[in-house]
């Protein structure tokens, strides 16, 4: 939520436990260094998020993890379902549950997600839109606005694969959603990716402190 009062944040986040994260990248950090990379990365998205104005939900993966000694005074609810859809979809449910407002749904994979895009989303869904799409370079999306409730994007698509989001266009399309989209942006998920965040980090001093600080602990630099 903005200090205004306005578009409501929820993180999806998963605690980093060694082995459960980041794991396409554990094969060239570890586990261990996997997990320190994921802790940066949430310390970050929540800094930026504070300085943007926004107290975001966090949704965790495992519901039981210590959230809150990661991130102090984190408001945290548990991810709940099958699959990542139906996860989303409760984790909406559950913010929703004292009075539907607009909303956008964040992954923790960007720490360094232009700010700008959540003032777009509020902007499109002022504007008309029920739902707003940040789409992924990998093919899936990175945000996802809503309005209103619309559970039929979150149904039994092929979740983790590269036709999420035109899937999802597809879901949005069969309901009468109006749908508005954002520029895409690249979240970290693979070694090239981790390697155009060090270029971003390394063009940026001070902007990602804590992910900065992870990969000079892992020796990624952006030229590897």
């Amino acid at each position: 939520m903005t200090a205004d009062g306005g578009l409501h944040v929820v993180v999806m986040a998963k605690y980093p436990v060694a082995g459960r994260v980041k794991t396409r990248l554990a094969a060239r950090l570890g586990n261990d260094g996997a997990a320190t990379l994921q802790t940066a990365f949430l310390r970050d998205l929540a800094a930026r998020l504070a300085v943007g104005g926004h107290v975001p939900t966090w949704a965790v993966d495992p519901p039981d993890a210590p959230f809150a000694a990661l991130i102090p005074g984190a408001r945290t609810i548990p991810q709940r379902g099958a699959h990542l859809g139906a996860r989303m979809g409760n984790a909406l449910a559950d913010v929703w549950a004292d009075g539907v407002r607009p909303t956008v749904l964040l992954g923790a994979d960007l720490p360094h997600l232009p700010l700008e895009r959540l003032d777009q989303a509020a902007r499109a869904l002022a504007g008309g839109a029920d739902v707003v799409l940040g789409p992924a370079l990998d093919g899936g999306y990175y945000l996802l606005a809503l309005a209103r409730p619309a559970p039929s994007l979150f149904g039994d698509l092929r979740w983790g694969g590269p036709t999420v989001l035109t899937e999802t266009r597809a879901c949005a399309d069969a309901a009468g959603l109006r749908v508005a989209q954002l520029a895409p942006e690249r979240d970290v998920d693979t070694w090239d990716d981790l390697l155009a965040l060090a270029a971003h980090v390394a063009a940026h001093p001070g902007a990602l402190p804590h992910t900065a600080a992870a990969l000079a602990a892992l020796d990624v630099a952006a030229t590897q």
